[in-house]
């Protein structure tokens, strides 16, 4: 029973399942109705349905970003993508006589995507091909994809009207809002493609050790492509979910610090930012213990001004107990626990 709880605490999942209980925890005490949802109209309300909808767009990130740094990337340029993907789309809403028609609408999320796609693949390039590290790669977008989203907008704020288009941040589809729909089926595409393929071994050979696996036939620069095209499109899909909850393009505040966001979830949930395995379940804990941790500060009334402190704290605790010394202290201590039982054994027998 000792070893089996031992087991349980080194697990990669175990801790971040701790604060996010612990989260809701404090919700349930400062709310006692935190946990409720309520159907209206056919549709779910509540606290936790928030949680969900306000989680998405970071979520949806996330899933992009675990691949990445699978491959021993990063990619810092999803927030100013997310901001060129909503400033592109309410553009062309704006520039269209009918911006409510579904046609039109369609036209302005594809064309949104597309470019994101685009930028995905100059970032593969970057880091692929001319062979610039990652970090440095992704900040060079990161870094213009603001002034780019700036130049569609124009500096302005853009406000649309449309209702199909609004239906993406604030619609709800069998019940629940789109955003959670459309996180949970790209979730489920990564994790199919991923875990039920050789994809996901391929990717975190490429982490593990990118020269062996050249070596070994795998084709790292076409994988690396393919994920940062995947994270460029996951930000995309993020920035028009944001950008049609607010039903405006705004080029300065879009998807402002989601990139850290996201980085802190895949963290949370255990994958190493040195490559090699990684754990989407993880890091969906991940996103709604960063969610659960934001609902928390203003449902117990934490000042907004010191938001980030305490944000940061919470998640020092929790990479913390994930670290490699956490994790050797259990190790030993199981051993402790193993070695003594086998005494107990051997004094029984004799």
């Amino acid at each position: 029973m000792n070893a089996l709880l031992l087991r349980t605490v080194t697990s990669r999942l175990f801790w971040p399942v701790v604060m996010l209980l612990a989260l809701v925890a404090i919700n349930v005490i400062a709310f006692p109705g935190f946990l409720t949802i309520t159907v209206k109209d056919g549709h779910l309300f509540g606290s936790v349905i928030d949680i969900l909808r306000n989680g998405a767009p970071t979520l949806i990130i996330a899933v992009g970003m675990t691949l990445v740094i699978a491959t021993r990337g990063i990619d810092l340029s999803v927030g100013a993508v997310a901001a060129i993907s909503g400033a592109v789309a309410c553009s062309i809403l704006l520039g269209s006589s009918d911006p409510g028609s579904f046609g039109t609408v369609a036209v302005a999320v594809a064309v949104a995507l597309l470019i994101a796609l685009v930028l995905g693949v100059w970032n593969g390039f970057l880091v692929s091909v001319i062979g610039i590290q990652p970090i440095i790669a992704t900040l060079i977008l990161m870094t213009a994809g603001r002034g780019v989203a700036m130049l569609i907008t124009e500096g302005q704020i853009l406000t649309v009207d449309s209702a199909p288009f609004k239906a993406l941040g604030s619609g709800f589809w069998f019940g629940l809002p789109v955003a959670v729909v459309i996180g949970a089926v790209i979730f489920a595409l990564a994790a199919l493609l991923t875990r039920r393929t050789a994809l996901g071994m391929l990717i975190e050979s490429v982490g593990i050790n990118p020269e062996a696996s050249r070596q070994a036939g795998v084709r790292a620069r076409g994988l690396l492509f393919t994920v940062y095209t995947f994270c460029a499109l996951s930000a995309g899909i993020a920035g028009l979910i944001l950008t049609a909850n607010q039903t405006a393009a705004d080029a300065n505040n879009t998807g402002l610090f989601i990139e850290l966001d996201a980085i802190l979830a895949v963290v949370i949930g255990g994958t190493s930012l040195a490559g090699g395995r990684y754990s989407l379940a993880g890091t969906l804990i991940g996103a709604l213990v960063i969610q659960t941790l934001v609902t928390t500060v203003y449902t117990v009334g934490i000042p907004p001004i010191i938001t980030m402190v305490f944000k940061a704290a919470v998640v020092t605790a929790v990479c913390l107990l994930q670290s490699p010394a956490t994790n050797a202290a259990f190790a030993r201590l199981r051993q402790r626990i193993a070695a003594r039982h086998a005494r107990v054994k051997e004094a029984a027998a004799s």
